[in-house]
């Protein structure tokens, strides 16, 4: 293999000189510098990209944490947070996807990321996030809002879950039983705080709301309709598509019809056209949108030396489909 001791000794140059001509650097004449081009084209010469990378203190690798990867994030997610990343980032880095609750505190090698993106979703990940700050790398925290000293990309979950709570009961619903999800993550104490904000404000008990918790995923979702549907609600009001689409198949098994018996919204706008044909209506909140974003703020820091640790809200809207019926006319 060609080296650029090599393309020096050709050349009747020093390495260093070779060095800055093939890097566009250095003050030689434009002439040397082609020479010197054309030689190591014409010997097959091919920089040694690591030795770069190491040379310039850049890895090109961006480190992608989630608060857990096999217990509650579900699969959509991990989709869509990575389709995201790597719409921004190309093919100028290279993307490592971890867990934070597989990490061994005081392992983060600095020298391994030149920046983190971490989706976080519980109060347990703050050690993690402090590792990260100590190491001195560039960081941006997505999905959750945090108190730290780096750029925070999120939504409004409890506001997004108020408003589909307020589109149930604005339909004449009060029979409306809840999936949750689970309960040490803070997507689950928003949205929670978010449906009963909404029950508070139309003047009802939300302690009358039966409600079970779920894990995000589409069997929690089917066995927790299971259990509500004996309180014969008129509207089920699910922690996610996943669950939504769960508690479809319950429903179904009971012999009812969505929306015809039992009115069903879900949260995400995820497409889960696989699972059946049903139109949810649901809380649009990208995922993809949210990781775009952070990638995109955690670039300007890498490449355009800009530090911007302020907060950014992405807005929640509520998709209207076919999944919840008008009582009002009743």
């Amino acid at each position: 293999m060609v080296t650029i001791k090599d393309v020096a000794k050709r050349a009747g140059v020093s390495y260093s000189t070779v060095s800055r001509a093939l890097n566009g650097i250095g003050n030689g004449s434009e002439g040397r510098r082609e020479k010197i081009v054309r030689i190591a084209e014409e010997m097959g010469y091919v920089p040694n990209q690591a030795a770069i990378n190491l040379k310039l203190s850049r890895s090109y690798v961006i480190g992608l944490y989630f608060s857990t990867i096999s217990k509650m994030t579900s699969p959509f997610v991990l989709h869509d947070v990575l389709t995201g990343v790597y719409s921004v980032v190309g093919s100028r880095y290279n993307v490592v996807v971890k867990g934070i609750d597989m990490h061994e505190a005081g392992t983060l090698n600095p020298c391994c990321y030149d920046g983190i993106i971490v989706l976080s979703q519980r109060n347990e990940d703050q050690a993690f996030m402090d590792e990260v700050m100590e190491k001195k790398i560039p960081m941006v925290v997505i999905c959750r809002t945090v108190y730290v000293d780096a750029p925070n990309v999120t939504t409004d979950e409890a506001g997004a879950m108020e408003k589909a709570m307020d589109y149930l009961l604005e339909n004449g619903h009060r029979k409306i039983c809840v999936i949750e999800g689970a309960p040490n993550l803070d997507s689950t104490r928003l949205r929670h705080r978010g449906w009963q904000t909404s029950i508070r404000k139309h003047g009802l008990d939300p302690e009358e709301i039966p409600v079970v918790g779920g894990t995000y995923r589409y069997a929690s979702g089917y066995q927790g309709a299971k259990l509500l549907l004996q309180h014969e609600p008129t509207a089920i009001l699910c922690f996610n598509d996943e669950m939504a689409f769960g508690a479809r198949e319950a429903i179904a098994e009971a012999g009812l019809r969505v929306p015809e018996d039992v009115s069903l919204i879900g949260f995400d706008n995820w497409d889960l056209s696989g699972y059946n044909s049903m139109r949810l209506t649901t809380v649009e909140r990208s995922m993809s949108d949210i990781a775009k974003e952070g990638t995109r703020v955690l670039l300007k820091r890498l490449e355009d030396g800009v530090v911007d640790n302020s907060r950014t809200f992405l807005e929640n809207r509520l998709i209207v489909r076919d999944t919840v019926r008008d009582l009002r006319s009743r």
